[in-house]
């Protein structure tokens, strides 16, 4: 499927890795040129690197906490005006609510929710005044189905998932979507961390957790973030202007209810 968005400039954040880096290498293989975003400068340069390489558009590469001021202002010079914005940060540790200050509540809604906030109002007029935007969040499973030792997370995507659901019917009449992507269990670094940390607890190896896990998803399997990038480039595209204030959750069917 053609998806309309060759020439197109797009902002990826957390692109170094992961399923970040996965939605900048999708959009690009679709003809877009990528500002890529992450912390980690050489990690950051040779995604850009490979980027480009396999698909020949202009890839930027800046090195930047994107949930700053300082950042994001860095960002958008680099890409000023941006058509498709991909909002994606870390999630915060997991534990018990109860040994959580102030600092640590800040920390995770900056990161997960007033991050995206800041960024989306810093590009959403010029989205609007060009007739296309596509504004994608990078949230998680955990917002359909907490998980209770993520308490940080939950409460910091639930508030941007809140924020999105008011702020994307404003802007729909002027082909401007915001819509939420809610990863599962995919192939990342992330959730190989997560896997041996659980393994220890269980006092299990790395790869016999990892298969009770997979065996606990009715795919059998982890996703592939190239899934996830391809479904993220098809929310950006032409095709889904009739698609707004969504939570499109990716997980193989893990989570068991109907709405």
């Amino acid at each position: 499927m053609e998806l309309g968005l060759e020439g197109r400039r797009a902002i990826v954040g957390g692109a170094s890795s992961g399923l970040g880096r996965a939605c900048a290498m999708s959009l690009a293989k679709e003809g877009v040129d990528v500002t890529i975003v992450a912390r980690t400068r050489d990690r950051l340069t040779a995604a850009a690197a490979e980027i480009a390489a396999a698909t020949g558009v202009d890839v930027k590469a800046v090195a930047v906490d994107i949930n700053t001021d300082e950042g994001r202002r860095a960002v958008l010079a680099a890409c000023p005006e941006p058509d498709i914005v991909v909002n994606n940060s870390g999630g915060p540790p997991p534990g018990d609510f109860r040994d959580w200050d102030r600092e640590a509540w800040i920390a995770a809604l900056n990161s997960n929710m007033l991050g995206a906030i800041f960024m989306i109002r810093d590009t959403i007029d010029g989205m609007i005044s060009r007739r296309f935007g596509r504004i994608v969040n990078i949230t998680s499973s955990a917002v359909k189905a907490p998980i209770s030792i993520l308490g940080l997370s939950n409460g910091a995507r639930s508030g941007l998932t809140g924020f999105v659901a008011g702020l994307a019917r404003q802007t729909v009449p002027y082909n401007v979507t915001i819509n939420n992507l809610l990863p599962g269990d995919f192939e990342t670094d992330r959730q190989r961390s997560y896997t041996e940390a659980l393994a220890k607890t269980q006092d299990l190896a790395y790869e016999e957790m990892r298969k009770v896990r997979m065996a606990d998803n009715p795919a059998g399997r982890f996703g592939r973030p190239e899934e996830f990038g391809d479904c993220c480039a098809f929310l950006c595209s032409v095709h889904a202007g009739f698609i707004t204030g969504q939570n499109l959750l990716i997980d193989g069917g893990k989570y068991p209810g109907t709405f």
